[in-house]
């Protein structure tokens, strides 16, 4: 695969954050990327901002002065105040705006846009920054949303950061044309693959798509590639029971490159971003498993030989 040069790179990309110092995102000290845009809307989503394919408007509640600047500046009429006094968004009414004034006219930040397009050029230069704090192990990160949902933003900001000797990963749901995503994973140092449910109809109801292609690519990026590391999500209620860890660990026992496998605790980070889409959160009676849980989770994995960490990577 040819890996553009500096000068070759023409692609714009949205993104929603640049999260600088991450240790949770692969080896080491990292910049991860976040990029707009997934397949999947999985009810535990802690990047809800991340699902848009546009700059969508946050609203923070606790920034809010109820000054009425932003429901006068609208000029859809989208804004009102309820009996709490909190501006309320008919979200229905954003879509098609493209001006934005209720965040040019809100001074105390009480509404901010996420979503920002960038350049590759742009974003590697950002990146180059923090090279100094990567030290040895770390690098850079492309996460979201699902980054393979703007692939040839993708595939460009990976290859220049390959010519440059950066340690790239690759997070994908893995929800993506084949194609795209072992074209990504051949520039990606690493690859961090989410696996949440084996059984296709329990997958659907918590993510809204099949597993289907998940799993079949997941089969042909084992063949291929030799860095590979499996991230399952443990969501009380939703897939921590034995027989679907048992069948994810059956199935990847039966792979050959996918032999490390990472237990992530449920967490709450995305119930106030929900909130400030004017979304309501499903799960926000759920807690965290406890350690204990996690390690017997984890004795699943490894009496079938999978190298597996509860509670994210070592």
């Amino acid at each position: 695969m040819t890996i553009p040069t500096a000068d070759q790179a023409t692609a714009t990309g949205l993104i929603f954050d640049i999260q600088a110092h991450s240790v949770h995102d692969g080896p080491g000290t990292r910049t991860t990327v976040f990029l707009n845009g997934c397949p999947l809307a999985c009810q535990w989503c802690c990047n809800p901002e991340g699902l848009h394919r546009k700059p969508v408007v946050m609203h923070r509640d606790q920034r809010c002065m109820h000054c009425g600047k932003c429901l006068e500046a609208c000029p859809a009429g989208a804004i009102s105040l309820g009996a709490d006094g909190q501006a309320k968004f008919d979200r229905s009414l954003c879509a098609d705006c493209s001006t934005h004034e209720c965040v040019t006219f809100c001074y105390h930040e009480g509404n901010v846009m996420s979503g920002k397009p960038y350049t590759v050029d742009q974003l590697v230069a950002i990146l180059q920054r923090d090279r100094a704090y990567w030290g040895s192990r770390g690098g850079v990160t492309f996460s979201g949303g699902e980054p393979l949902m703007q692939p040839g933003f993708l595939l460009e900001a990976l290859g220049l950061l390959r010519a440059e000797g950066v340690h790239t990963a690759l997070d994908t749901c893995g929800f993506a044309p084949r194609a795209d995503l072992l074209a990504a994973a051949g520039l990606a140092s690493l690859v961090l693959y989410d696996l949440k449910l084996m059984d296709e109809e329990r997958h659907r109801a918590a993510t809204g798509q099949s597993n289907r292609i998940i799993l079949e690519n997941l089969k042909a990026l084992a063949e291929v590639h030799e860095e590979i590391r499996i991230r399952v999500p443990v969501i009380p209620g939703l897939n921590d029971d034995l027989a679907n860890l048992e069948a994810t660990a059956d199935f990847l026992a039966s792979l050959a490159g996918a032999r490390r496998v990472d237990l992530l605790p449920y967490h709450r980070t995305g119930e106030a971003k929900f909130a400030r889409l004017g979304l309501d959160y499903a799960l926000s009676d759920l807690r965290s498993p406890t350690p204990q849980r996690l390690e017997a989770l984890a004795a699943v994995f490894r009496d079938r030989g999978l190298d597996t960490t509860a509670g994210g990577q070592p």
